[in-house]
């Protein structure tokens, strides 16, 4: 699904997307501004609540585990709140300090104590609320399906580890979330 920016021509969230250089910079399928709308497209087609569609059109903000690009400095973290309100930050945040390799394994244990997540910033663990794992999880799947969607090489290199993973996740998943990850991958 293409998302336009039309609906956002006046939005604080864009012009500093814009300002940091998210329009200009390559990404899979185009560039990083273009696959930021995408992802929130896929959340707003999904369902999702607007702090989260909103934490999804700025999820790269403070780079990720898989892409050491970063367009704030966590010292900045203020900035974006003011752009997108303090809880898509605390959403854009949280997204971007996963330590994957600590914390996608037990995401959806279905007893909470089991799970772990770990800030890969700080190196603390913690256990994140149902609420907080199934916001991750939503968006996780949208940022990667959007990769396999526009990307036919990360798709045949990911595409089976991603099922897997996603399907562990379900208990944590929209019923359309479920049904794009059988359309994509499965």
């Amino acid at each position: 699904m293409m998302h336009s920016d039309d609906q956002h021509t006046d939005s604080p969230a864009i012009a500093l997307l814009k300002e940091m250089g998210a329009e200009t910079t390559k990404h899979s399928g185009g560039t990083l501004l273009t696959h930021l709308l995408r992802v929130e497209a896929l959340l707003a087609a999904w369902g999702a609540r607007p702090a989260l569609q909103t934490a999804a059109l700025c999820h790269a903000f403070y780079g990720t585990d898989g892409l050491p690009l970063v367009l704030l400095e966590l010292s900045e973290r203020a900035r974006l709140a003011e752009a997108i309100g303090t809880e898509a930050e605390e959403l854009v945040y949280f997204y971007a300090s996963c330590d994957r390799k600590a914390s996608y394994p037990s995401l959806a244990a279905p007893d909470e104590a089991s799970v772990t997540f770990r800030d890969r910033f700080t190196g603390e663990e913690f256990t994140p609320s149902p609420q907080q794992r199934r916001d991750f999880a939503e968006l996780t799947v949208a940022n990667e399906l959007d990769l396999a969607k526009v990307n036919e090489s990360f798709r045949e290199r990911n595409g089976a580890a991603l099922l897997e993973l996603f399907t562990r996740w379900a208990p944590l998943l929209s019923e359309a979330t479920r049904r794009e990850v059988t359309a994509v991958l499965g």
